[in-house]
């Protein structure tokens, strides 16, 4: 096979021993995903948007939707340093 050859079956063939065809479905899955991030959140700022606007503080949502990732033995856990840490402190 010549260079010409080569060059014309590049978009199919494996250059340089990487599937061409392949390495192009990933990174333009990946840039699909990317753009679906990006619109969601697009959407997820809108509701922290309407639940401000309704009077709820966005940053206590926030650290429920954090909290509510957390196993519950976790969460004892932190609430429990939290609080002897506070009393150590006077708070």
């Amino acid at each position: 096979m010549n260079a010409d050859n080569f060059e014309a079956d590049d978009k199919s063939a494996a250059v340089g021993g990487i599937a061409a065809d392949r390495l192009r479905s990933i990174i333009e899955r990946v840039e699909r995903l990317e753009e679906e991030r990006k619109a969601l959140a697009g959407d997820i700022k809108d509701i922290f948007t309407e639940a401000k606007s309704a009077g709820f503080d966005v940053k206590v949502i926030r650290q429920i939707i954090r909290l509510r990732k957390q196993e519950p033995a976790e969460v004892e856990e932190q609430e429990t340093l939290l609080d002897i840490y506070r009393r150590a402190l006077g708070m």
